[in-house]
């Protein structure tokens, strides 16, 4: 059975979260206090949702703490509306985000579209330009070091790598990693674009281009 972690302090939201993912057969814990998560046994879930506005530990700087133990994607619920404190979520870990109120039927189909990314089956290494991708593990390696990436930015990688030489938009790749074609923002493509550069700079690796006015693309060499 899939296992889910919903972190919110307000019990109300977590009894909705509750009811509507279990509905979907998944079994979901539920914590209003932020600082007790890190005393859970974290390995045991494949999606974490996560408030960021609490008052003992932020949402962002839990996810910080979070990303040093679990590699499941972990979804923001926030009110906020911002687009800087949307892209700092991102930039700290987090996959995605729902922004508050959100319908039931919106918590699903995303819950569920990162959970079938996560469940998809691969079992091929494909190497790009020297790059390679270890598909089943989700891990991407260059001159046999990995690049830290976390699910978001590798699933980009992987869609650009596999289609090289391509232009995609925000949307078009937006929509292929996540598998959710409702409402949708795709500014959070930029931000991970942006982590992804910075880890690779770092192993002298700069993958992907910018197309101006169209989108990204892989190098082809």
């Amino acid at each position: 059975m899939i296992h889910i972690l919903a972190v919110d302090d307000d019990k109300g939201i977590l009894e909705l979260i509750r009811r509507a993912l279990e509905h979907e057969g998944y079994f979901v814990d539920t914590i209003s206090d932020s600082t007790e998560v890190l005393n859970k046994k974290l390995e045991q879930y494949q999606l974490i949702l996560l408030d960021v506005m609490m008052p003992e530990m932020d949402g962002f700087t839990l996810c910080k703490e979070l990303r040093e133990r679990v590699d499941c994607p972990i979804l923001f619920l926030t009110a906020k509306s911002e687009e800087r404190d949307l892209m700092q979520g991102l930039g700290v870990g987090g996959d995605d985000y729902i922004r508050k109120p959100f319908g039931i039927g919106e918590l699903r189909a995303r819950a569920a579209a990162h959970l079938r990314r996560e469940s998809r089956e691969r079992k091929y290494l494909v190497e790009v330009a020297g790059v390679q991708f270890r598909l089943q593990a989700k891990k991407m390696s260059w001159q046999d070091a990995e690049v830290p990436l976390t699910k978001s930015e590798y699933a980009i990688c992987e869609y650009l790598a596999v289609n090289r030489g391509q232009v995609f938009s925000k949307e078009r790749i937006y929509e292929a990693v996540y598998g959710f074609d409702g409402e949708s923002d795709a500014s959070a493509i930029t931000e991970h674009v942006k982590n992804i550069r910075a880890k690779c700079k770092h192993l002298g690796l700069e993958p992907i281009e910018t197309v101006w006015g169209i989108g990204y693309r892989w190098k082809s060499e």
